[in-house]
C-alpha cells in the first residue's frame, strides 16, 4: 500500500468509529473527515466543497422540499385516508408502506419513489401515534429493494446494462434484473415486515417525534356552515364527530353568543359550529363537511401574503400583555395583521367564543400571520413559541396539481429529457409558481445536517478512488478467489461491492466493480452476466449506513436515527441477500 492509501484508509476508519461513537453529530464528524483528506493532499482544497454541488445531494435536499410541497397541497392526506385502514397494526403498516414503495421504485427512480411515500410515513405515523422510526428505516431498504427490479429502478443497473453494451454489443433490458430482483425484493420484504423492524434499538420506537413534540389540550376554533356543506338541515347527532375526534360544544349564529346544543339541534346554514379538536383532526373535519373556517380577524385586518401566510402556536407568558385582554389587544398591538384562529386550555373547558375570550397565563394561542413579522408580535406580546410542527389548517388542497408536477417531473427525469435533480428543480419551481410551496420553506424544510454529511462525505469517498485503494481492493480479489469455485467468487464479488456501496456512491460502485466482474469472467473463461448481476445487485444493497444511499440519509433525520442503527437491520438483510441472490443469478444467468 502507498502512503497515500494508507491515509484514506485510516481517515475512513477513524471516521466510521466517530460516526459509532456517536459523541459528535454526524454532520461534524463528516467534515472533519473531509478537512483531514484536503490537509493529507487526498482531495484538492478547490474541490472540498465540490460535494455541495454532486447530484446526489441536490436530490437529497430537492426531495425533503417536494415531500413538504406534497404535503400542503393535500396528496399526502388524500393517499394516506386511503391506506389509513391498512395501518392498524405495526406489522400492517410496515408491510403496506414498505409494498406500496418496493412496487413504485422498480418503475420511477427509488429516490423519487420514498420522495412520494415519505410525508405518506410520517402522516400515518403521527395518525396512529407511533415513532417515525417504525416505519421510515422499512420504507427506505423498501425503496431499494424495489430498484433492483428494474432497468429504471435505480442508476447501478443503468450503468451495468451500459457497460454490458460496450462489452458484448447488447444490454440488458428492461425486465433482465427482474428474474432475481424480484425474489430478492419479495424475501427482503418479508424480513423488514416480520423481523427487521424489531431490530431498530427500542428508544428509537418509543419515541415518536413526529406527535409528541409537546401536548397541547383541543383548541377552541371556530367553523361556519354555508349553503353549500352537506351539514345543512343533518341533525348535529347525525355528523362525524365521535369518529373524527372534533367535538361540538357549541352553536351560535352571526351575532349569537354560544350555546350549548343537544344532539336534536338541526344544523342550518350561517350557524357557526364552535369545535374542540386538534388541528390534524380538524383540518379533515373542515374539508369533508365543507365548513369555512373563522378567526377574530375583521374587515380591517391585514391579510398576510399567500406565499409567506403561517399558522403558529404560542404559550402566554406570565407577564404577557395579553393577560386579563381579549383579541382586541392582539389587534391593536400587531397593527391588526395576526388573528386568532383558536385557543386551548388546559385545565377548564373553554365555551365562549373566541373574540369573547379573556386570556389567562399558560393559554396556548393559535395565531395566524405573516412569517416575517411573526417573530416580532410574539416578542410583543409576551408569547412564548412552541416547537414547530405542520400546522395548514388555512391551505387549500391542490392534490391534482401537486400530483401532476410530480408525475410530470419524474416522467422528464425517467425519459432521459433532463437528469433527475434537474427535474426535481423544475418540480420546486412549479410548486412555488402555482403558491403550493412558499420561497420560505424552501430553506426551512431541508435537514441541513443531513447535507452536510453527505456533501463532506463524497469527496471523501472519491479519495478512495483517486488514491488507488479501490483498485487495489480489486486486484486483491482476483489473487485471493484464484482457484476457487465460482459460486463462492460470486458471493465475494456481492459481499465486496456491498461493503463498497455502503461507504461511495452506488453509481460509483457500479462504476468501480462492474470493469472488476468482467476482468474476473473473462480470467475463469465464463459468461460476464452472472458477474454484472451481482454487482448491480451489491451496488444496490447499501444497507448499512445512512451514507450509502440518499434514501437512507434521507430518513436519517425524520426517523431520529443514529450512525449505527442501520446495520442493526442492514447486516442480516444483506446475508439474506447474498445467501438467496448467487443461486438465483447462476440459475437464470448461467455460466
Amino acid at each position: 500500500m502507498t502512503t497515500e492509501q494508507i491515509i484514506i484508509s485510516g481517515i475512513l476508519f477513524l471516521a466510521m468509529l466517530m460516526f459509532g461513537w456517536g459523541k459528535w453529530r454526524y454532520d461534524l464528524v463528516a467534515m472533519s473527515a473531509l478537512v483531514a483528506c484536503v490537509i493529507a493532499g487526498l482531495v484538492d482544497a478547490n474541490e472540498a466543497f465540490a460535494g455541495f454541488g454532486h447530484p446526489a445531494v441536490i436530490t437529497v435536499a430537492a426531495v425533503l422540499i417536494i415531500s413538504s410541497a406534497l404535503k400542503n397541497a393535500g396528496v399526502v392526506d388524500e393517499i394516506a385516508s386511503r391506506i389509513s385502514h391498512l395501518t392498524e397494526t405495526p406489522i400492517m403498516h410496515i408491510a403496506a408502506m414498505t409494498a406500496v414503495v418496493t412496487v413504485a421504485s422498480a418503475f420511477m427512480n427509488n429516490v423519487g419513489a420514498l420522495a412520494l411515500l415519505l410525508p405518506i410515513a410520517l402522516s400515518t405515523s403521527q395518525e396512529r401515534n407511533r415513532s417515525p422510526a417504525l416505519i421510515l428505516m422499512p420504507l427506505a431498504f423498501g425503496s431499494l429493494l424495489g430498484g433492483m427490479m428494474t432497468l429504471i429502478g435505480t442508476p447501478p443497473n443503468i450503468i451495468v446494462a451500459s457497460i454490458r453494451a460496450a462489452e458484448t454489443g447488447v444490454p440488458f433490458g428492461m425486465f433482465d434484473f427482474t428474474p432475481v430482483g424480484l425474489p430478492i425484493a419479495i424475501v427482503g420484504g418479508l424480513f423488514i415486515t416480520f423481523v427487521g423492524w424489531r431490530l431498530i434499538p427500542k428508544e428509537r420506537l418509543e419515541h415518536n417525534t413526529t406527535g409528541k413534540l409537546f401536548e397541547v389540550g383541543g383548541y377552541l376554533t371556530e367553523a361556519k356552515v354555508p349553503e353549500s356543506s352537506p351539514l345543512v338541515g343533518k341533525m348535529l347527532g347525525e355528523t362525524d364527530t365521535e369518529e373524527s375526534n372534533v367535538e361540538v360544544i357549541g352553536v351560535a349564529g352571526k351575532r349569537r353568543f354560544a350555546k350549548a346544543v343537544r344532539a336534536s339541534y338541526q344544523i342550518a346554514q350561517e350557524d357557526i359550529l364552535i369545535l374542540r379538536a386538534d388541528p390534524n383532526d380538524l383540518k379533515g373535519f373542515l374539508e369533508k363537511h365543507g365548513l369555512e373556517l373563522l378567526s377574530s380577524a375583521t374587515p380591517a385586518f391585514v391579510e398576510p401574503d399567500p406565499q409567506n401566510e403561517v399558522m403558529v402556536e404560542g404559550v402566554v407568558s406570565n407577564n404577557s400583555s395579553v393577560v386579563g385582554n381579549g383579541v382586541e389587544l392582539i389587534r391593536r398591538e400587531t397593527g391588526r395583521t395576526l388573528a386568532l384562529v383558536g385557543l386551548a386550555r388546559n385545565g377548564r373547558p373553554v365555551t365562549q367564543r373566541l373574540r369573547q375570550q379573556t386570556f389567562r397565563a399558560g393559554d396556548v394561542l393559535l395565531l395566524r400571520g405573516d412569517t416575517d413579522t411573526v417573530d416580532q408580535h410574539f416578542n410583543t406580546l409576551g408569547l412564548w413559541p412552541l416547537a414547530k410542527r405542520p400546522i395548514d389548517l388555512n391551505r387549500t388542497r391542490r392534490v391534482a396539481v401537486a400530483a401532476m408536477i410530480f408525475t410530470a417531473a419524474i416522467a422528464l427525469g425517467i425519459s432521459g429529457f433532463v437528469s433527475l435533480p434537474v427535474a426535481f428543480l423544475l418540480a420546486i419551481m412549479g410548486y412555488v409558481l402555482t403558491g403550493i410551496l412558499s420561497p420560505r420553506q424552501i430553506y426551512d424544510d431541508i435537514d441541513w445536517p443531513v447535507i452536510v454529511l453527505l456533501a463532506a462525505m463524497i469527496p471523501v469517498g472519491n479519495a478512495l478512488t483517486t488514491t488507488g485503494t479501490t483498485q487495489l481492493v480489486a486486484d486483491s480479489l482476483i489473487e485471493t478467489t484464484q482457484g476457487m469455485p465460482i459460486p463462492l467468487i460470486l458471493g465475494l464479488l456481492l459481499v465486496v461491492t456491498m461493503l463498497l456501496s455502503d461507504v461511495i456512491n452506488n453509481a460509483a460502485t457500479a462504476l468501480v466493480m462492474a470493469p472488476l466482474g468482467i476482468a474476473m469472467a473473462k480470467a475463469l473463461e465464463v459468461s460476464i452476466d452472472p458477474f454484472l448481476m451481482c454487482v448491480a445487485v451489491g451496488a444496490s444493497c447499501a444497507f448499512l449506513t445512512p451514507i450509502g444511499h440518499q434514501c437512507n440519509t434521507l430518513v436519517m433525520g425524520p426517523g431520529g436515527y443514529k450512525f449505527t442503527d442501520y446495520w442493526r437491520m442492514g447486516l442480516p438483510l444483506e446475508i439474506i441477500i447474498t445467501v438467496i441472490s448467487v443461486p438465483l443469478i447462476m440459475f437464470f444467468w448461467p455460466l
